[in-house]
């Protein structure tokens, strides 16, 4: 078990949720007993994110606020651009 695997001993409960979306890397879903939708984030997403935050919060621990600004627009790929969009106008609908 790696270090960012999130498997456990514990049991896992099987649900029924209502999907919004088609699924993919946006999936748009609502739990049982909630009133709103949420947002999947797959893992591979949820680990790029969380790369740039670490980049940025180590920047800024440095006292480097000009690089920190700059470092993020900079990793930006146009699949992400895209992908966050396509999160955003979804979720506008509800």
């Amino acid at each position: 078990m790696s270090a960012v695997d999130v498997r456990s001993n514990a049991p896992m409960e099987r649900i029924e949720v209502e999907l919004f979306t088609d699924g993919g890397n946006d999936a748009v879903v609502r739990l049982p007993g909630r009133r709103f939708p949420g947002v999947v984030i797959q893992g591979d997403s949820l680990h790029a994110l969380q790369t740039d935050v670490a980049e940025v919060v180590e920047l800024c621990a440095g006292g480097n606020l000009g690089e920190a600004v700059r470092a993020e627009p900079a990793r930006r790929d146009a699949c992400r651009v895209r992908h966050a969009r396509g999160v955003q106008t979804r979720l506008r609908g509800y």
